[in-house]
């Protein structure tokens, strides 16, 4: 765990509640599209060649799926890409947009049915629904159990869709979880979770993560995610699990107390030996050995850490 910020560790070991992102960070980022139900007049092989010119410049997790689409793929102009609600373009001369159900519903015209999965439609026409699935990261459920085991209450906050995000936290085994959480509504959750006294710990990887992670209290970015997320965040997770994290909060809370030692002796060595040496009881040379013993006993404690 790469510490980017000097008091990262101190208010990590604070924290009672972490957040977790689900896309990259509970899953392990490699999406796989799943089924493509077609809406309109193109069969399913075209609009996912649509998908996958608008989705070729986004960083979002979710549009690896879409890189191994093969055939030509149409120039994209003009594009927009709105986190948390999906990517407009223009493609073959008429505006295009992937995304969530009601961003594309803006476009395309009234939807219908469950809002789950992506969908694809341009200007008056709904074209498909495209299903998009991400393996849970192996470890996930168990450093998850670890933190709630150490005190700290788990939360999904997510932009995916309600049932994903539902099926992923049944699985690691978190009760509370948010899902269709726009960036601004992630950040909103987090002021919502600190007015309730709690002391938050943000984990993410994406693009989107980028402002929650920065107004976090403290922030976990993880390395293999987007680089804006890690420069927002205050640690950064080099290992490609999620196991580490439980080891970082022993070692910040251990940080933490060994802190608070040191802090203790030096004050209580201070108040008696300054005195004692004010008032002429103690000799200079015995002065230097004890500041000097007082030195090493700090640094030896705190080589406990190691």
């Amino acid at each position: 765990l790469l510490v980017t910020r000097a008091d990262a560790l101190e208010t990590l070991a604070r924290s009672d509640t972490v957040v977790f992102d689900k896309t990259g960070t509970l899953t392990v980022g490699r999406p796989a599209i799943q089924t493509v139900r077609t809406l309109g007049p193109l069969d399913a092989e075209h609009c996912l060649r649509l998908a996958a010119a608008l989705e070729l410049s986004s960083a979002h997790p979710l549009a690896l799926a879409f890189r191994e689409v093969g055939g030509p793929l149409p120039e994209a102009g003009e594009v927009r890409s709105l986190p948390g609600l999906g990517i407009e373009a223009r493609l073959d001369g008429q505006r295009h947009r992937i995304g969530s159900r009601d961003f594309v519903a803006a476009l395309a015209g009234p939807a219908a049915g469950p809002d789950h999965g992506l969908y694809l439609g341009r200007d008056g026409a709904w074209l498909a629904q495209i299903e998009v699935a991400d393996a849970l990261r192996p470890e996930a459920a168990r450093a998850v159990a670890d933190l709630a085991a150490l005190g700290l209450r788990p939360v999904i906050a997510s932009g995916d869709h309600a049932p994903a995000v539902r099926a992923a936290a049944i699985e690691v085994g978190i009760t509370e979880y948010h899902a269709r959480l726009a960036p601004q509504d992630k950040l909103q959750l987090l002021q919502a979770l600190g007015q309730q006294g709690r002391r938050v710990a943000m984990i993410g990887d994406g693009v989107n993560d980028a402002p929650v992670l920065a107004a976090a209290p403290v922030s976990i970015a993880i390395a293999a995610g987007a680089a804006l997320a890690r420069t927002s965040a205050d640690l950064v997770l080099m290992t490609r699990g999620l196991g580490a994290l439980p080891e970082a909060l022993r070692i910040a809370r251990r940080t933490v107390t060994i802190i608070r030692q040191n802090l203790a002796w030096a004050a209580g060595y201070n108040l008696i030996a300054l005195p004692l040496a004010a008032a002429g009881l103690v000799p200079p040379w015995a002065a230097a050995i004890g500041m000097s013993a007082s030195s090493l006993l700090v640094v030896a404690n705190a080589w406990r850490l190691a």
